[in-house]
């Protein structure tokens, strides 16, 4: 009877996932807020300056993106305004109230990665943000192996590692919803 209900948990989790993957296909709106990652993609010009044109500018995995005249930029942790506005300021030297444009092409370095027994491991865009079941259903569900009450979410920060734990018949049971946290980009999600 477990195992039933087991099985019926991870299929109607693997058909929500399914749904998700499709909904999530066309590029996600990225809202003002959203801070920039190492791997996003940017498209960077200046107006009236045409050798100022950089489509899908890099950010490094330092953070930083290099733009003429501007030199390094961070990008990493910061806001698409807060980029552009650098950029001007730094470009002010060189040239009169320069007007940069700077927006979001891509936003492939905000993932998270669902390993262990799981169906398809590997990194998940988290455009739109997603939570710990909703990774689990686009990872396709666990193997008949894996341990489904001892699933951890690390979590690394500037404060340091973070472990948080993850038990599915909990929240499968409409119990102890607060487990079921908005993934950050970098997230680990381990499913031993």
């Amino acid at each position: 009877m477990i195992n039933s209900l087991r099985n019926i948990s991870w299929a109607l989790l693997c058909i929500a996932g399914s749904t998700l993957g499709h909904a999530a296909q066309p590029a996600a709106p990225v809202t003002d807020d959203y801070r920039l990652h190492p791997g996003d993609k940017l498209d960077v010009s200046v107006w009236k300056e045409t050798e100022m044109q950089k489509p899908a500018v890099v950010v490094g995995p330092d953070g930083k993106f290099a733009f003429p005249l501007a030199g390094q930029i961070v990008a990493a942790g910061r806001t698409v305004s807060e980029v552009r506005q650098e950029i001007e300021d730094h470009l002010k030297r060189f040239i009169p109230e320069p007007v940069v444009t700077v927006s979001i092409v891509d936003t492939a370095g905000n993932v998270c990665y669902v390993i262990g027994q799981i169906n398809k491991p590997g990194a998940y865009p988290l455009n739109p943000r997603i939570n710990v079941l909703q990774a689990l259903a686009l990872a396709g569900g666990g193997t008949p192996f894996a341990k489904l009450d001892s699933i951890i979410v690390i979590r690394g920060g500037a404060a340091g590692k973070q472990v948080l734990p993850f038990r599915f018949g909990q929240v499968s049971g409409g119990r102890d919803l607060d487990q079921n946290v908005m993934l950050e980009s970098g997230d680990v999600v381990l499913v031993p």
